[in-house]
């Protein structure tokens, strides 16, 4: 149903429970939190102009990098009547999935590999898709109408219309900050042909704090409210195709799929652990594994390790990526021996990603004599690239 229209056929029940929209709204919020939601609001679909607006100038700017499905049919962003014109109410619901430890602490680990909060379960698409198609049916059910279910993957400002809708606000970080559960909120829509009574929209509570900015480790954000996903690590690690920029290689520390910082330093994240959802637990075997186990995962094990998890979208290749760059900064000489070794990989991607891991930990003279027999043997020019950039940043 995510993104398409709810057949009114399958959908429609015994009509409504109630003629007054106050009634129905109440039943909503309550069926809701029985499916396994922690907030819920209700907009018009023409309260982000504003939001609008930045993200023409964010897209303008070059700062969604290359997530060109971003910049594509941006009108059907800023308003949600650009994506379907007969929507009336814009349903937004919460759900709180605040970690059980402190999500930074991994980073002081730096032969595991950190993986961010979000990811370290079942993908979180499929858990509120799941939610939110029970609800539409229940909705329509009960009131009989027209819906939409939106869950991450289509054209909606989620961010902004979260805030119309008085679930958070908008943070520095550019994140929905909830005052019930900080910066650790999964969002999803449901747009309606139903007029249904409005919430408030919820006001900025940042006020001078600046912990989300000042703890960027590649300052990704040029400004408050501003990101310029280019220098994320969750970008570079996720959406970048191509080898990470060296600038940033020793910034990414142990991240191997996204990045929690700005998220983790919020105040409010005091308040996110209450009402979590169980289901939505960390699998223990991605809370902290090991680089040197992951760094031998190939296509088969990659995708036997991330059944049902959001990493399996990247693909091996840009995985063993990550791996390696986390390996160049581990300091652990012994982690060489699994570069040396991914040199041979059939990905230019991987071998390449090997050769800088390689120069972190390898002394000035095993590099310079692997360099020039490597050099001779590689066709890959980027491949070649590395090598010829390579040196040595180990201890002699």
């Amino acid at each position: 149903m995510a993104g398409r229209r709810a057949g009114v056929a399958d959908l429609c029940g015994p009509g409504f429970l109630s003629s007054d929209p106050a009634e129905l709204k109440t039943a909503l919020a309550r069926e809701a939190r029985a499916l396994g939601f922690d907030c819920i609001g209700i907009t018009a679909p023409g309260t982000i102009e504003s939001a609008g607006k930045y993200f023409l100038e964010f897209i303008a700017s070059g700062g969604h990098g290359d997530m060109d499905w971003l910049a594509a049919s941006p009108e059907r962003r800023v308003d949600p009547r650009g994506l379907w014109q007969d929507v009336r109410s814009v349903i937004m619901l919460g759900v709180n999935y605040g970690p059980d430890q402190d999500p930074l602490a991994i980073l002081k680990q730096r032969t595991r590999a950190a993986i961010s909060v979000y990811a370290q379960g079942d993908d979180y698409h499929d858990l509120i898709k799941k939610r939110l198609k029970a609800l539409a049916r229940w909705l329509v059910a009960t009131a009989p109408s027209d819906v939409k279910v939106f869950v991450d993957t289509a054209a909606v400002m989620e961010k902004p219309l979260a805030q119309a809708a008085h679930l958070g606000w908008q943070g520095k970080h550019t994140n929905l900050v909830s005052r019930a559960f900080g910066s650790w909120l999964f969002l999803g829509a449901i747009y309606t042909t139903l007029e249904l009574p409005r919430d408030d929209a919820e006001i900025d509570h940042c006020g001078s704090c600046r912990a989300c900015l000042d703890i960027c480790p590649t300052a990704a954000f040029p400004a408050p409210y501003k990101l310029d996903a280019r220098r994320c690590i969750s970008y570079l690690t996720i959406e970048n195709k191509g080898p990470i920029p060296h600038e940033f290689r020793k910034s990414i520390g142990n991240r191997i799929y996204g990045c929690d910082d700005c998220l983790a330093a919020c105040p409010w994240n005091k308040f996110a652990q209450e009402g979590r959802e169980t289901k939505l637990a960390a699998r223990d075997e991605l809370r902290a594994p090991g680089l040197a186990e992951l760094a031998r995962l190939d296509d088969a094990a990659f995708r036997a390790l991330f059944t049902k998890s959001p990493i399996k979208r990247i693909g091996r290749d840009r995985f063993v990526r990550n791996v390696l760059i986390a390996i160049g900064n581990s300091g652990e000489g012994a982690l060489a021996a699994e570069a040396r070794r991914l040199l041979e990989d059939a990905s230019p991607l991987v071998r390449g990603a090997a050769v800088w891991a390689l120069g972190q930990l390898m002394s000035e003279e095993e590099l310079a004599v692997m360099k020039s027999a490597a050099l001779s043997g590689e066709s890959d020019e980027s491949v070649r690239e590395e090598w010829r950039a390579a040196s040595c940043h180990a201890p002699a």
